[in-house]
């Protein structure tokens, strides 16, 4: 039986909101907050605050890595950035923060990843899928660009064996309407299907797919209808994970109000291929608001461990600055 990993964020005034936090499940529905809803990772470089962030466990070593975007809103928003999300965009990071683990219990220390040339503005909301045609994975996130002189965003992406060498950046795909952020792709019967927030036309998550992780990708028109059912505007990070029944979890992080109202609102499919997901806020438990993450498939034995782990040992990384 699966069990589950959520590794997200928590949307906070302060830095400690803007770190690595794990919670579990013993069936996708029902999550409880490891380290007592502390972080158990810490950003101690670039912007020393990290969102968005992905998990994977690689099927070449079993090694286990968290992807971050660089960047911290508690100390750079108020400072560098001058309060201006179009600064961020096109001054924000050009690096993923990113930690490894072979048990997911001792984790290394943070490093940033440079993903993106000079050419581009920051790079935001990694994930990463296994590509089957290349053997290896593709890492992807949005990102503003010079050649239309960093106006609305696109998706990008870089393949990877072993989360150290990447190939050159390229564009996957780019709404031609409209800016895209937020993407997640995901594999279903040989399909693959991407989630993206649209900023127009409609201002709401889109479901597209594709015969190969590289596209080309068409829209799935019935999970345009599904979305119908909520307001425009006000979701992204769109995150998925397959039950053991067959049928797809969806978490749209809702954002549309502050403090402690924000976080996932879930949504259940039989399938992808489907595009209908129904809003199932009865069904799902969560200890407090998660904010744009991703749940990684684990063992009874793993959920286990990490239950029985004492994670108080966690160094709180507010009061301690490394160069």
């Amino acid at each position: 039986m699966t069990h589950y990993l959520f590794v997200h964020f928590r949307e906070t005034t302060s830095p400690e909101g803007e770190q690595v936090y794990f919670a579990l499940s013993r069936d996708g529905f029902h999550w409880e907050a490891l380290n007592g809803g502390q972080p158990i990772l810490w950003a101690y470089y670039g912007d020393r605050g990290v969102r968005d962030m992905t998990v994977v466990k690689s099927r070449f070593d079993g090694r286990v890595h968290i992807l971050a975007t660089d960047l911290s809103l508690s100390y750079g928003m108020r400072g560098k950035y001058h309060h201006s999300w179009k600064e961020i965009g096109r001054n924000g990071s050009k690096c993923l923060a990113h930690w490894q683990s072979d048990d997911l219990l001792a984790w290394t220390e943070e490093e940033l990843l440079p993903m993106g040339d000079p050419a581009f503005g920051c790079v935001w909301a990694p994930d990463v899928i296994f590509d089957p045609d290349a053997q290896d994975y593709l890492v992807h996130w949005s990102s503003t660009h010079e050649k239309n002189a960093y106006g609305p965003m696109a998706i990008y992406a870089s393949h990877t064996k072993d989360f150290v060498h990447f190939t050159p950046p390229r564009e996957l795909y780019r709404k031609p309407d409209s800016g895209c952020i937020d993407s997640a792709m995901y594999e279903e019967d040989g399909k693959f299907y991407l989630f993206v927030k649209s900023d127009g036309n409609p201002e709401r998550i889109i479901l597209l797919a594709a015969d190969h992780v590289d596209g080309p990708f068409v829209r799935v028109p019935e999970f345009d209808r599904s979305m119908e059912q909520i307001q425009a505007g006000l979701y992204e990070a769109p995150t998925c994970v397959r039950l053991d029944d067959g049928r797809w979890c969806l978490f749209l992080d809702f954002y549309g109000a502050k403090g402690a109202g924000q976080g996932y609102v879930p949504f259940v499919a039989d399938s992808l291929k489907s595009g209908r997901f129904v809003r199932s806020d009865a069904s799902f438990s969560f200890p407090y608001g998660f904010k744009h993450g991703t749940i990684l498939p684990i063992t009874p034995e793993e959920y286990s461990r990490m239950k029985a782990h004492d994670w108080k040992n966690v160094p709180d990384g507010r009061w301690e600055k490394k160069e």
